[in-house]
Formats: C-alpha cells, structure tokens, sequence
C-alpha cells in the first residue's frame, strides 16, 4: 500500500514539474515578441521635414522665369542672373545646398510648384490674400510701390492731385492706370512702362503712373534719361519667396538666411547692384 501511493506520489510530481516548467515558457515568449516589436519599431526611419529634405538632396530647386528683368534674365553671355537670382543664390548658400533654376513662363509657375517640380518660387512674387489660401511665403525681402513720373522739367505736376485734365500713359488693364484715372487723368493707352516712357521723354504724354521699381532699373541702366518721380502711394506691393503649404521648416531657414543677408550687408550690396538703392522697404 506504501508502495502503490509512493507511486502516485511520484507521478503527481512530474506532472506538476512540466506544468510549471509550460508556463514558465510562455512567460518568456510573451517579452520577446515584445522585445522585437521595439526593435522594429526603433529602426523604422522618421519621415524627413521640408529642409531635411532639401539638404538630403543638396540642391534647393527654384522656379523663376528667366525673361523678367531685372528680376530674373540672361545677360549678354546667356547666364541667368538678376536680383531674384542672387537672392535666391545667396539663400541656397545659407542653407548649404547649391541653387539649381528651373525656368517656367509666369503663366504655369505656380502649376510647376502645385506638381512639386521646384521647392520655391523666387521671381517678384507678390503677397495677395488670394495666394495666401494656398500658398505659404517667406518673409517680404522687396517692396514695390506706385510712383509719379514726369519729364525732367516739368514743374507743373507736384502729386497725384495734379493730373486732373493731364495726359497719362498707363496699361489700360493695369491697377496703376486706375490711379491715375482717379486723379482725374486722360488715360492714353500704352503697351507697357517702355513705351510710357518713350511717349514721356517726347512730351506726347504728361506724366505715367507706373511701378517704382521699373523706374529704379531704368535710372540705372540710364542715369541721363530726363525724368524724375514727384510722387509716391505709401502703401507698397510686397513681394517674396512662395513655398507649397507644410514647407514650415523650410520657410524658416529660408527667412533666417533673408534676415542674415539684411543683418551682414549682402542684402544692400545686391539691392544698389540692381536698383541703385534699397529695396526692401
């Protein structure tokens, strides 16, 4: 009788030992598989922001169109250059990538961008509510305001008030001629700023409304042209680089190297290279 319940006694014990000795083995699957999902998890690459991605490829792509000087235009040996270009060469520089342009017509610029063809737009784009919806942009780095032009010695018109009954050579679709159309002017249509001054230094016009920027370029390019301003609209279009919405990271180092290049003079010496003063404010 001892005998037979050793026996059992014997038996209960192995079938207790591999009991104990199952669970203990599912106990130490369960962290592994634990432990591997970590391990996974940890050598999952994190998706790249905006100037990560940028510096990854060591170019920032740039739209421009190449046929708007003095903004963006071939020079005479067939280089792209412009004050558009040197600014966006300089930021590419502060960034550390090189600057490569893609030339597009202003008409499919922004449809280059929508296809993500380019990272940027520099190319005097000007900030308007209606971009803004889907676009984001850098801080201003070029302000554009409606000026007054006379022949040199014209001393009738002193402001905007004084066009009243006078001859002005504006585009007829152009928000300028509804400035001067306002001051009571006789509108005389002209195809562009080129022939408004043609038509001024004739005296078969009085006086042209017309872009302040375009009349810095020609005072440069022809210090002796006989024309001056009389008058400006205080309040100016301001123009700056144009990115796809979520390019946070990007718009930020793009507007550190902008206020880097106002800070350290870089800014100027392109500006007075291209317009003979400042033209950031």
């Amino acid at each position: 009788m001892k005998k037979f319940s050793l026996t059992i006694l014997l038996l209960l014990t192995v079938v207790l030992v591999a009991a104990c000795g199952n669970n203990n083995n599912n106990t130490a699957a369960e962290p592994s598989a634990a432990a591997n999902e970590g391990t996974a998890a940890t050598a999952a690459p994190a998706a790249q922001n905006s100037l990560e991605a940028v510096k990854a490829s060591g170019k920032l792509r740039i739209g421009t169109e190449g046929t708007y000087a003095p903004f963006t235009f071939h020079d005479a040996d067939g280089k792209l250059t412009g004050f558009d270009v040197e600014i966006a060469e300089e930021v590419s520089k502060r960034l550390g990538v090189e600057p490569e342009f893609f030339e597009t017509q202003w008409d499919g610029i922004f449809a280059g961008m929508d296809a993500k063809r380019f990272d940027v737009i520099f190319n005097e784009v000007s900030i308007t509510d209606e971009r803004k919806v889907k676009y984001d942009f850098s801080d201003p780095y070029i302000v554009s305001k409606a000026v007054l032009i006379v022949g040199e010695n014209n001393n009738d018109i002193k402001s905007f008030a004084d066009l009243k009954g006078k001859k002005a050579g504006q585009s007829l679709t152009s928000n300028l001629s509804d400035i001067a159309r306002k001051n009571g002017a006789e509108i005389v249509d002209t195809d562009g700023f080129n022939q408004a001054i043609d038509l001024l230094t004739s005296g078969r016009i009085d006086a042209t409304v017309n872009d302040g920027l375009s009349y810095l370029d020609l005072k440069k390019q022809k210090p002796d042209v006989k024309i001056k301003v009389v008058d400006e609209i205080a309040e100016g279009s301001h123009s700056a680089a144009a990115f796809l919405k979520g390019n946070d990271e990007l718009v930020k180092a793009v507007n550190d190297a902008l206020a880097a290049m106002q800070s350290d003079g870089t800014y100027l010496k392109i500006s007075e290279k291209y317009f003979g003063a400042d033209v950031s404010k």
